[in-house]
């Protein structure tokens, strides 16, 4: 199937999480990655430079959906197009940061993902550079992810890592010319495994880092680098458990061929301590 969201230049526009204390997380959010903060129905959106989460009260550490911006509504029909192919119910959209003629799928772990127009609001928040990029999904079956977002929806594979049965532990697709704006770990749970934020430039990693330790919260892992994408990185966890990661300078493919990697440390950080999830 030809790459309809690569076409289409799809992008990771927002997210929406639950949590218990909706309150408690997006104050977080807003204060820690540096956004405004306003009630959005019955949950809170947070704002900032290329960046916006939506926080709902439900079940803490779960996804409720993840909204994925096109370029114009012709890579958005294609896409919907790709999706009806190949047997994806259409589902109605839930995001209301996307105009009319938005759609939403479910994945094979009953992740929800939304496919739309961004809505022009004007939002000139000021702040740190680090746009919202990409999300990754902790799953019991890497296979079964990467069929239904590879081969029915279209992106593309970058990576996979490999373990030592031969079979892929981890895999990174890409929706536009970076490394990966959707992966998935292997693992003993399903749901989200972290979030990430572009930062742009390696000195930048510095200006978030000195934030966060300004506000007493404490790098969870890194600095480091990625074999995959070969990006630095640093993470943090917010309030609920959720992994947050600031990225900088992932790689940018136009066409290559998939690489494989193997199944350990180095891969993941370059530089040192990696966290393994399976």
């Amino acid at each position: 199937m030809s790459s309809s969201v690569v076409r289409a230049g799809a992008f990771l526009h927002h997210l929406q999480l639950e949590s218990a204390d909706p309150e408690r997380l997006s104050r977080f959010y807003a204060e820690a990655l540096n956004m405004r903060r306003e009630t959005a129905g019955a949950g809170f959106l947070c704002s900032g430079p290329g960046r916006k989460l939506l926080v709902t009260r439900g079940q803490s550490q779960k996804l409720g959906y993840a909204g994925f911006a096109c370029r114009d509504a012709e890579g958005l029909a294609d896409i919907r197009e790709n999706a009806r192919k190949s047997g994806i119910e259409i589902l109605p959209s839930p995001s209301p940061l996307f105009a009319e003629g938005a759609f939403a799928v479910s994945d094979p772990d009953g992740n929800r993902i939304v496919f739309g127009l961004a809505r022009h609001d004007n939002d000139e928040t000021n702040g740190l550079h680090a746009p919202l990029q990409h999300l990754t999904l902790a799953t019991f079956d890497v296979a079964a992810i990467e069929n239904f977002y590879a081969d029915k929806l279209g992106f593309l594979v970058s990576d996979r890592v490999i373990n030592d049965k031969g079979e892929a532990a981890t895999c990174f697709m890409r929706s536009n010319h970076e490394h990966h704006t959707l992966a998935c770990f292997k693992s003993d749970r399903q749901g989200v495994d972290h979030h990430s934020y572009e930062a742009g430039e390696w000195i930048r990693i510095r200006d978030w880092a000195d934030r966060f330790g300004a506000m007493e919260i404490p790098l969870m892992w890194g600095p480091g680098r990625h074999g995959p994408g070969n990006n630095l990185f640093i993470f943090i966890v917010d309030p609920d458990g959720n992994w947050i990661e600031v990225s900088a300078e992932l790689e940018v493919i136009y066409d290559r061929p998939v690489k494989h990697w193997p199944h350990g440390e180095r891969t993941l950080n370059l530089w040192g301590r990696a966290i393994l999830r399976s």
